[in-house]
């Protein structure tokens, strides 16, 4: 088969990547090792950035690393870059506190030689948007997962949280990133650091989210050096925050349409854009065979198992099976077919958090974007446009893709799935009254 190259002119300056250069982690536990091992050798720079580094075993664990590093190589520049609310609340039910801040502020007093924590306030609320990018770069390699740090994620105690981890050894992409944080946020002095004793206040944060936002929305990752996007391997980073213009939304696009014979999908959180809906459908009429993995209501991390301790938090999953049931019963002759396979993910009490698209085993988007409503217009998001158009990841990728499928049941018609009348009283009499309301219309944009 031959794939046509991306005409798009965001792709002319992609970064090729040696056949060697992007290695495929199959396990939380191996990205917590690897996350330790880079941290213990870098040499110039760590820049890590994701939603959260939690105040429990495994963030102090990587904390530990990075301030031992900083002491035994002083010029080590460590800056850390999470979401400004979500870094100054405890977990969702807990008292009100510093929240994971407090631990940052405690590890600063020990140590002679500080590490920097930035804090970024995408938006005035964390309910109407959130830093969702991600990224670890480690002198010249760049470490890139949907995951956060906590005991979950890294599989430090008994349950893991399953995502998707992938190494680039790459100066260029590695470069790319640091500028974009540096020049975006750390530059414009538009992320307050949060291991020291004063932050702004949310007043402040207020006057400050809308000045920053019309900056991210017009920000973009800059690349630097040797580029070509006729390269057989190369990859494009991606930066997109909001419904218009958002170019990590146009190459999900791209993916779901660039495919001819195969399309597969990660998302933990059932609720496509009606965008991608309308891609999708393109896809099935073109005779594309598509897979769409997605958790099981009882694998999503919003999931309640105790009766006695139900909350609202804990409708989402409902919700977002409902969701699945609507499809499914939509697109049932694609699926009795065989054409169309939706895999419901469930392993035991852990949980799922994969994200991504493959199309014809040869163009990767690698992201944390949930490729949900929220996703697409509310969270700053960033991912990876790779084109292999020799396939050299094909076996690495399909050694995934097999990984994650074992733990999967296909879903075939309506039957596989709950009703709302076989849901607990407290969730199905909660979605009652959200239907009556018209609620749930609100509630699939943020969701």
């Amino acid at each position: 088969m031959i794939f046509s190259r991306p005409r798009n002119s965001a792709y002319k300056r992609a970064i090729p990547l040696s056949e060697n250069a992007i290695e495929f982690l199959n396990s939380a536990v191996d990205f917590r090792q690897e996350l330790l091992s880079l941290i213990k050798s870098a040499k110039k720079r760590i820049y890590i950035t994701a939603l959260y580094l939690q105040d429990d075993e495994a963030g102090r664990e990587v904390l530990d690393a990075l301030y031992e590093a900083k002491q035994n190589n002083p010029m080590l520049d460590v800056c850390v870059f999470v979401d400004f609310h979500r870094a100054q609340r405890g977990l969702i039910g807990e008292t009100e506190s510093l929240g994971n801040r407090q631990v940052y502020l405690d590890y600063s007093d020990k140590y002679e030689h500080d590490i920097k924590i930035y804090g970024v306030a995408v938006k005035a609320r964390e309910l109407l948007g959130v830093l969702h990018l991600k990224g670890f770069v480690f002198d010249d390699v760049l470490l890139f997962s949907g995951a956060s740090i906590n005991d979950v994620y890294l599989h430090k105690q008994e349950k893991y949280r399953c995502d998707r981890y992938h190494k680039i050894q790459n100066k260029d992409l590695s470069d790319c990133f640091v500028n974009f944080l540096q020049t975006v946020f750390v530059g414009n002095e538009s992320a307050p650091i949060l291991n020291q004793d004063v932050v702004p206040s949310k007043k402040q944060i207020k006057a400050l989210s809308r000045t920053f936002k019309a900056l991210l929305r017009n920000s973009k990752y800059r690349v630097s050096g040797v580029t070509s996007a006729d390269s057989d391997l190369n990859v494009v980073p991606l930066v997109g925050l909001g419904a218009r213009g958002n170019r990590l939304n146009a190459a999900a696009r791209k993916t779901f349409r660039s495919a001819t014979d195969n399309l597969v999908i990660f998302t933990p959180y059932f609720n496509f854009p009606k965008a991608l809906i309308t891609d999708l459908k393109s896809a099935l009429k073109k005779g594309v065979k598509v897979t769409i993995v997605v958790g099981d209501k009882k694998a999503n991390d919003f999931y309640i198992a105790e009766p006695d301790e139900f909350s609202t938090i804990g409708i989402v999953p409902y919700v977002y099976e409902m969701l699945l049931s609507k499809f499914i019963k939509g697109y049932k002759s694609y699926i009795d077919s065989g054409q169309l396979n939706v895999h419901l993910w469930r392993d035991g009490d852990n949980s799922y958090h994969l994200k991504g698209v493959v199309a014809d085993d040869t163009y990767h988007l690698i992201t944390g974007s949930n490729l949900n409503p929220r996703a697409w217009s509310l969270d700053l998001e960033n991912g990876l446009f790779v084109s292999d158009h020799k396939q050299v990841l094909k076996d690495q990728w399909h050694k995934e893709l097999a990984s994650i499928l074992k733990h999967t049941q296909r879903v075939n018609g309506l039957e596989d799935l709950e009703a709302i009348a076989d849901y607990p009283d407290k969730p199905r009499e909660l979605l009652r009254k959200i239907k009556i309301t018209q609620i749930d219309r609100i509630l699939k944009r943020l969701l």
